[in-house]
């Protein structure tokens, strides 16, 4: 089997393969993690536990001076 770069041998291929392995753990992991995140959000939102993102409110704040500053401006 010829190939261009040299395969690694003995301690050096342990080395490669325990990389390999760290790294799908460490996704798996950051997967585990981010999966109980989301399982911790959803039963806060079922008990009303909930918040309004801010840029919502802000949104909604925006709205609401606008259109009263439509009206004092065009009706009045």
């Amino acid at each position: 089997m010829d190939t261009s770069e040299p395969q690694p041998q003995g301690r050096e291929r342990g080395r490669a393969a325990g990389r390999e392995r760290d790294g799908g753990a460490e996704k798996l992991n950051w997967i585990d993690r981010r999966r109980e995140k989301i399982r911790a959000e959803v039963e806060r939102n079922r008990r009303g536990d909930y918040t309004v993102p801010t840029w919502v409110l802000a949104v909604a704040l925006v709205l609401i001076v606008g259109a009263w500053l439509g009206l004092v401006l065009f009706l009045g």
